[in-house]
């Protein structure tokens, strides 16, 4: 999508890399129209009609903070939540040889619906990879 530029007293160019200045733009330029449709200027600034509606109400509710744009996916780990981490973790301080299907697939058994992939990720972020924690935990038993 090409930049806009606005001549009058001063010359101003907005880049549709700017989402505020791009979609307050169109919110203008669709104001002060008389004869073009808000089909043809939302379609002139990459929006569909409806989309266009959406801009708009939450720039009446918002004013230029609603035009940013919010980042997408998920708000909140909503499968692995503190209780199931600590569900996670506490399989792997049990048996420090079962692999990540394995504990995923307890877990399960207890219902829990996890996969293997947030098991892997839940016992990274903790640190608690086989390679060196379970020389650790060898170690520890070897000294008692």
């Amino acid at each position: 999508m090409p930049s806009k530029s606005l001549d009058g007293k001063i010359q101003l160019t907005i880049s549709p890399q700017d989402p505020v200045a791009w979609k307050l733009s169109m919110l203008f330029e669709a104001a002060h129209s008389n004869t073009d449709s808000i089909q043809d200027i939302a379609q002139r600034y990459g929006y569909t009609r409806e989309h266009f509606y959406v801009i708009k109400r939450k720039y009446n509710e918002q004013g230029a903070e609603g035009l940013r744009d919010k980042p997408t996916g998920p708000k909140s780990d909503y499968k692995r939540t503190d209780e199931v981490k600590k569900q996670i973790i506490r399989h792997r301080f049990l048996d420090p040889e079962a692999n990540c299907e394995v504990i995923a697939q307890k877990m399960r058994q207890s219902g829990i619906s996890i996969s293997q992939r947030s098991v892997e990720r839940t016992i990274k972020d903790y640190g608690l990879q086989k390679k060196g924690y379970i020389k650790q935990i060898r170690q520890r038993l070897k000294r008692k």
